[in-house]
């Protein structure tokens, strides 16, 4: 008994040890901001998604990992205005593009970093939209200063891929200038505070 103990109490020293430099970081999320482009034959919308939580994990101030979940229900269009926009909002809120009501947040997950030089990172992790999780791969740069860090990343992700079909010439033939591209782009701009 005495020598389990004893082994319990060295993984433990060697947990601590190991996590001794570990450092978190909340994502400010009212600070924070996601931005999005979307094309179609005809032109192109933007608009931007709040956060909802997220943090940033550092080891001797080398990023390690992080979460970031998104509120999908805050789905808004920069471009539009009055009841074009409400309409597009509610449009993209549907089953025919995020089904919000079933899935009302995404999340990305970090789960490879390596170094690319000061401040720079090149990641992949985990995005689930609608409960699908596909892989993804992005530049990030991220500034540190004192109990802050400011980060950039730009992502494009393919929608096809989270079964979000509609007007996609992936999936329906002879759609003309209805045809809405499957790749979107996403601008993160993240704030975290230790």
């Amino acid at each position: 008994m005495k020598k389990l103990s004893y082994i319990l109490s060295l993984v433990a020293i060697v947990a601590l040890a190991f996590n001794a430099n570990a450092q978190n970081y909340s994502v400010d999320a009212s600070a924070s901001n996601v931005t999005w482009l979307a094309k179609k034959v005809t032109g192109q919308h933007n608009g931007d998604i709040k956060i909802k939580k997220g943090n940033l994990t550092f080891k001797d101030d080398v990023l390690t990992g992080g979460t970031i979940v998104i509120d999908m229900t805050t789905i808004n269009t920069l471009d539009l205005s009055g009841e074009t926009k409400g309409k597009f909002e509610g449009h993209l809120k549907s089953d025919d593009f995020f089904g919000v009501s079933k899935f009302p947040t995404a999340k990305l997950v970090l789960t490879k970093v390596v170094p690319q030089g000061p401040d720079k990172y090149k990641v992949t992790a985990d995005l689930t939209v609608k409960n699908i999780t596909k892989s993804v791969k992005f530049i990030t740069d991220l500034n540190m200063s004192g109990n802050k860090v400011n980060g950039n990343a730009d992502l494009t992700v393919d929608r096809s891929e989270f079964d979000i079909k509609y007007g996609s010439g992936s999936f329906f033939e002879n759609l003309g200038d209805k045809t809405i591209y499957d790749d979107f782009d996403i601008t993160v701009s993240l704030v975290a505070n230790k």
